[in-house]
């Protein structure tokens, strides 16, 4: 489903889990250098199972992604502060 909604548009890799797992499925959206220069950061997205999500995904990355496009409203309640882990 997401991978091919993103296939000419990013790079998506699959992993077990990265760290918050009881949000299954949890995405990292990571900016572009472009995108990063302007001020943008990785976005983290948990519970992302349907296919308007991947979609609205799909959209905002070829819009630029973070930096270079405005969030899209859709996709706010899937997004999620990680918090680092105390050492």
């Amino acid at each position: 489903m997401l991978h091919e909604q993103v296939r000419d548009v990013a790079d998506l890799r699959v992993t077990d889990c990265l760290g918050p797992c009881e949000r299954s499925n949890v995405l990292v959206v990571t900016p572009s250098q472009g995108g990063h220069r302007q001020g943008g950061r990785s976005t983290w997205l948990g519970y992302v199972f349907t296919e308007e999500a991947g979609s609205a995904i799909a959209d905002w990355l070829r819009d630029g992604g973070p930096g270079l496009a405005d969030f899209p409203r859709s996709l706010r309640r899937y997004r999620f502060t990680r918090l680092r882990k105390r050492r």
